[in-house]
């Protein structure tokens, strides 16, 4: 299932929705106008990789506690395949949990759902040392918060079933906790395997966190209109 739309109006304009796209989408033909050099050094410097994290946690260092890749990480990816499709649930389901929690509130939730989703990942694997990047942990926290704020919200969908291909109104809460238990039934399926090339349990850990930060941070509002 392809998301295509939402239901949900949006009361607001998604500031922070849209620039985070366009952020991501920017550093990302920057990535793909680099030389492989460049881009080598770029993900050396800014790709969150699991053992970096336990190697500097271990020695107590300042830059364990301050690790910046957890947040860098987040916005660079691997292909336009992988930024396209996250910037496309960014773009569906961001500017509702925005409405919901002001641009200021709806950034760190976005950075901290992020840094979660990385953490999630790495206590799976803390000695991995193939690095990690891609929003998906974020926006995975972004499906969260939408799963517990708009359940009777509808999403329009591009589904296939082998060659036949129909576009459907589908409830939110259908359509993203199809998506969760896709991660969970991946992520238990891929422990254990080396060079794993997808990060299930950041989405796994990103939507988890969402859900429990959507739920600490949400006010109590007039509901929407669907």
């Amino acid at each position: 299932m392809i998301p295509l739309r939402d239901s949900t109006r949006s009361r607001s304009f998604p500031l922070i929705t849209i620039s985070l796209i366009i952020i991501n989408l920017y550093i990302f033909l920057r990535q793909y106008t680099s030389t492989q050099f460049e881009l080598e050094r770029i993900i050396l410097n800014y790709a969150f990789t699991p053992i970096h994290l336990t190697e500097q946690l271990q020695v107590l260092s300042w830059p364990g506690l301050l690790h910046l890749p957890l947040i860098t990480s987040i916005f660079l990816h691997g292909s336009w395949f992988h930024v396209i499709f996250n910037m496309l649930y960014l773009w569906i389901f961001g500017d509702n949990v925005e409405d919901k929690l002001g641009p200021g509130r709806f950034l760190l939730f976005y950075l901290a759902t992020g840094i979660l989703a990385n953490l999630a990942h790495a206590l799976t694997d803390p000695l991995s040392p193939i690095p990690l990047i891609g929003a998906s942990g974020a926006v995975a926290g972004v499906l969260g918060a939408y799963f517990i704020t708009f359940p009777r919200a509808r999403i329009t969908s591009l589904i296939f079933i082998f060659f036949f291909v129909t576009i459907r109104d589908i409830p939110a809460v259908f359509f993203l906790l199809v998506w969760f238990l896709m991660q969970v039934f991946n992520g238990i399926s891929s422990l254990g395997i080396m060079g794993n090339t997808v990060a299930w349990w950041a989405h796994i850990g990103g939507f988890l966190a969402g859900i429990l930060l959507m739920t600490l941070l949400k006010k109590n509002e007039a509901p929407h209109r669907y």
